[in-house]
């Protein structure tokens, strides 16, 4: 059994927190300041809770209009970069982007990928995770509108391979998939939602390819592939 969410979200980020960042948004350090006698030095600050942090996302991921992008998909998610960690450069910094990616989801608007980065921008700044860390955060959030990393983009190839590993999925799970979809859709009539949807599949079998990591292309894009060929011939 998966460890209960909340021990999950606090592992990753209490262990971003402490890890430096070495990414390409990382700063220069500042010089060193002159050393402070041990007896002036202030108590070290108490380290904020991370739970109160995971109760306001776990309760975004349980918003009643949400019936894919639930905390089933979320923990999906971590699952997979759980599998698929050793391609990340800051593997924690890509489980903390999953908590945010679709912290924010309104069906019918299309900017819920930039206000969860923004959310995740305020709250993990707020939560004590250093500057450039933060900044990888949000990118990665704001990847998953393209879900296009560069070729030496290993966080974003995690991240990006773990939010589309459902399209390879088993054909009954995949059927479950797509009847979710369709049902945090349904403002959307019959017609307009299937072109939209062929749209989309249709974008996506243009890809090169769908999956970044050794690993997603290896198990999972072929079965991607037939995956939403065939849903796609069922759309008309």
């Amino acid at each position: 059994m998966s460890p209960d969410l909340r021990d999950r979200w606090a592992e990753a980020l209490l262990s971003a927190r402490s890890a430096p960042f070495t990414g390409a948004l990382a700063e220069e350090p500042d010089p060193l300041p002159p050393r402070t006698p041990p007896d002036r030095l202030p108590p070290d600050p108490l380290p904020l809770d991370p739970l109160p942090y995971a109760e306001n996302l776990l309760a975004r991921w349980a918003e009643p209009q949400r019936r894919y992008h639930t905390t089933a998909h979320l923990t999906a998610v971590l699952d997979h970069i759980d599998t698929l960690a050793a391609h990340a450069g800051e593997p924690d910094l890509v489980r903390l982007a999953a908590w945010f990616h679709d912290a924010v989801y309104l069906p019918e608007r299309s900017e819920n990928e930039e206000r969860s980065a923004r959310l995740a921008e305020r709250a993990l700044t707020e939560a004590g995770l250093p500057a450039g860390a933060v900044a990888e955060v949000a990118r990665l959030v704001r990847l998953t509108v393209t879900h296009a990393p560069g070729e030496s983009d290993g966080n974003g190839a995690v991240l990006c391979d773990a939010d589309l590993a459902i399209l390879a999925a088993e054909p009954e799970r995949y059927a479950a998939y797509t009847g979710a979809v369709r049902e945090e859709y349904g403002f959307v009539p019959d017609d307009a939602f299937r072109a939209g949807r062929a749209g989309v599949l249709r974008q996506l079998l243009a890809l090169p390819r769908l999956f970044h990591t050794p690993h997603g292309r290896r198990n999972w894009e072929e079965r991607a592939r037939r995956n939403m060929t065939e849903e796609l011939e069922t759309l008309g």
